[in-house]
């Protein structure tokens, strides 16, 4: 079998928006998978310092409770940390008792950090011991389209990671952009003309334009 992390750097550089997602094969709470089983849909793979940990557990809740919502955008949830797979499904089970609340997507244990340094999931000047709370947006062609990290200290907002998917599939449905604070039903962004003549064009085409380089539209 070919081994799907021949010829990543051992010392784990951060992947960059374009680049495509190394593939992987480890064990996880809901048995063996590997990343190319998602291919097809959009993943939000994410990793967190360590099990049985405040921050982190308060991060799970919300990444649960919004899981319809990705699922309704072809979007698959995936975690990670450097836990075995019996601190993993102890904790998950624990959040379940203590909270209320079913963890619904697979947590990859990384005991051995193989995916976590291809990934560049680990900060050693915050610990060389835990990965750092990465978000990586993975395209349903497995390229990577927005990386996001936070520090150990402080929560994800699992809402702005919802709507940074939905700005993305947003883009490539419609070939537009988003501008700050964009949300769902808010004006889209049009490209801007690249000639002359386009630009001349641009005024007299039916969008909300302040001048020829910022032009806005509804969907």
């Amino acid at each position: 079998m070919e081994n799907p992390l021949e010829g990543l750097e051992p010392q784990g550089r951060i992947p960059r928006i374009g680049d495509p997602a190394p593939n992987f094969e480890a064990e996880s709470t809901f048995g063996n998978i590997q990343l190319a089983d998602f291919r097809g849909s959009w993943v939000v793979f994410f990793s967190h310092p360590a099990d049985f940990t405040p921050v982190c557990t308060t991060e799970f809740l919300a990444f649960a409770r919004r899981h319809p919502d990705f699922r309704k955008s072809n979007t698959e949830l995936l975690g990670l940390s450097i836990d075995s797979i019996f601190a993993h499904l102890s904790w998950v089970r624990n959040i379940e008792e203590k909270f209320g609340c079913r963890i619904p997507f697979p947590v990859v244990a990384d005991i051995d950090r193989r995916v976590a340094l291809c990934y560049g999931m680990i900060m050693p000047g915050e610990s060389k011991t835990e990965t750092a709370r990465c978000v990586f947006i993975i395209d349903p062609n497995a390229v990577i389209r927005a990386l996001i990290y936070y520090p150990m200290t402080t929560g994800r907002n699992v809402d702005e990671i919802l709507r940074l998917v939905t700005a993305l599939q947003t883009s490539d449905a419609h070939m537009v952009a988003t501008p700050a604070n964009w949300q769902p039903g808010d004006p889209v962004i049009v490209p801007p003309p690249r000639t002359q003549e386009a630009a001349a064009e641009r005024l007299l085409e039916n969008y909300d334009c302040k001048d020829w380089y910022f032009c806005q539209k509804k969907l």
